[in-house]
């Protein structure tokens, strides 16, 4: 096997893992909240997560067409396969080291940083697309910040509408629709998260030669769909009882209007093209209706510590994956 091939090989066995990992680091997005209300049992959410997230990253492929070309040109990135390989390696262990202590870190930033990374060890700061990579930094950002805003209308509005109505009669009419909503939250994620692997195994096959377009292929589609579905099946435990438990105490009603409100912001960035962090969107649509059920609520303390993880995932896995590029290059 020639090294070019190998690389490849290896480069898709790693997009794959990554999605892999991604389902299960990011299960808690789609189901915490469902879990956490008992509108499902375990099982029952993460078997509905896992066919959700499938369906949904067979819908899309514009967010993993932005993934391909707007952080840099896979045309004339130098030693362009190795800088992906890399990125691979240096994503994948920054996720497994968040999932391992239980804090729902961002799997796009980790991706991102470590694309960005690996490019510039390899042929330094202009090798980045500026543009298209401020374009995903600025959604990164701004999407938490918007899906906070919503979800504290949004609860604030339910409120409104069911102030006279009985509490109990309406948080058991609220869990069984929360099925519903668990669901959409799933479909949202499949069409953005999985998208990203998708987005990577092209820029290997155009680095390599292998194509000249950056259509993402069918083949590449329903593998990373699997992967994905097969991750969000194992599930990520400590991440759920996070995402699900330490950020507020979730009823019913709450649990609805942050899928929702989580859904239509990552549909909405999926629909754009924009890669989002699914963990920042749902935790921050958590949060926004919170502090808008009651501010005293909200757990600010493990929102802080998950704050502070989301700003140090970019800058910590684009040094990761510089490293690794050094270290790879020296090997391939």
């Amino acid at each position: 096997m020639d090294t070019i091939l190998l690389i490849t090989v290896l480069v898709v066995i790693g997009a794959l893992a990554f999605d892999f990992i991604n389902g299960f680091h990011d299960t808690a997005n789609a189901i915490a909240t469902s879990v956490s209300t008992k509108a499902l049992t375990p099982r029952r959410a993460i078997i509905l997560a896992a066919v959700m997230n499938f369906v949904g990253a067979m819908t899309f492929t514009g967010v993993a067409k932005t993934i391909t070309k707007d952080i840099v040109d896979p045309f004339t990135l130098p030693n362009g396969s190795v800088v992906i390989l890399a990125a691979l390696i240096a994503a994948i262990a920054w996720n497994l080291i968040t999932w391992y202590y239980g804090i729902p870190s961002s799997s796009s930033h980790a991706i991102i940083g470590s694309i960005a990374g690996a490019a510039i060890a390899a042929a330094g700061f202009e090798a980045l697309h500026y543009s298209g990579f401020l374009k995903i930094i600025y959604g990164l950002l701004l999407s938490p910040i918007l899906a906070f805003i919503v979800g504290f209308i949004f609860y604030h509005v339910i409120k409104l509408v069911f102030k006279n109505t009985n509490l109990t009669k309406t948080n058991n009419g609220f869990r069984k629709v929360q099925v519903a909503t668990a669901a959409l939250q799933a479909y949202s994620h499949g069409t953005n998260d999985a998208q990203k692997a998708m987005g990577i195994i092209t820029m290997a096959l155009i680095a390599n030669g292998y194509t000249d377009s950056t259509d993402i292929q069918t083949w590449v589609q329903v593998s990373c769909a699997l992967a994905m579905g097969l991750g969000t099946s194992v599930g990520g435990w400590k991440i759920i009882k996070t995402v699900g438990g330490k950020i507020m105490k979730i009823r019913p009603v709450n649990g609805v209007s942050a899928d929702l409100t989580g859904a239509s912001v990552i549909f909405g960035a999926s629909f754009l093209g924009i890669p989002v962090s699914t963990t920042h969107v749902i935790t921050s649509s958590i949060l926004g209706v919170g502090a808008s059920h009651r501010l005293k609520g909200v757990k600010w303390g493990t929102a802080k510590t998950m704050i502070i993880t989301w700003f140090i995932t970019l800058p910590i896995s684009a040094t990761l994956a510089a490293l690794s590029y050094l270290v790879l290059n020296l090997i391939f």
